[in-house]
């Protein structure tokens, strides 16, 4: 039941990301969502329930997701890129992963891709993502933060069985 709740927890927080109205600006007005309508306000009906804190360790790291991307075309496996927030934002403060499904019991196989500000999904085919990612690199005669782009192939092998995988590679790529 616990990698239930916490994959139904990692979804959910995930589309609670604090940094979507910055990268909105970056979208194309044609290709953001229309604003919702606007609705009157509920009227309760009835009394209100009291919540407590979450206590479990795995809510807590799944609250810390701030960005999740369901990769597609990856066969029987489900796969998906997510990171976390951490550390200081400034300098690489996104923890980004790459995570495969194992089964019910083992839930899942997750893979450290590194540390970034950003990342941008270029393509994807099975047993592989190719990734643009920005990061922070500090000039170290003058301390002065800067940044920098770069890319990267993510490859895995593709199991007969439909497994998941056991290795994942990060390649530099042009």
């Amino acid at each position: 039941m616990k990698p239930l709740l916490f994959l139904t927890a990692l979804i959910g927080l995930a589309a609670c990301d604090t940094g979507v109205e910055s990268r909105k600006e970056a979208v194309p007005p044609a290709e953001q969502p229309a604003p919702a309508a606007a609705v009157a306000p509920l009227a309760a009906s009835g009394p209100a329930a009291v919540l407590t804190p979450e206590t479990d360790a795995a809510v807590q790291e799944a609250a810390a997701v701030v960005r999740l991307d369901e990769l597609a075309g990856q066969g029987p496996v489900a796969a998906k890129l997510f990171a976390t927030a951490g550390g200081d934002p400034a300098m690489n403060g996104l923890y980004t992963h790459i995570a495969f499904f194992q089964d019910p019991a083992e839930g899942w196989r997750v893979f450290r891709i590194g540390d970034v500000l950003d990342y941008r999904i270029l393509s994807e085919r099975a047993g592989r993502v190719d990734l643009e990612l920005r990061e922070s690199v500090m000039d170290e005669a003058t301390t002065t933060i800067g940044d920098r782009t770069r890319r990267v192939i993510v490859g895995w092998p593709i199991a007969a069985d439909g497994s998941a995988p056991t290795e994942v590679t990060v390649t530099p790529a042009q």
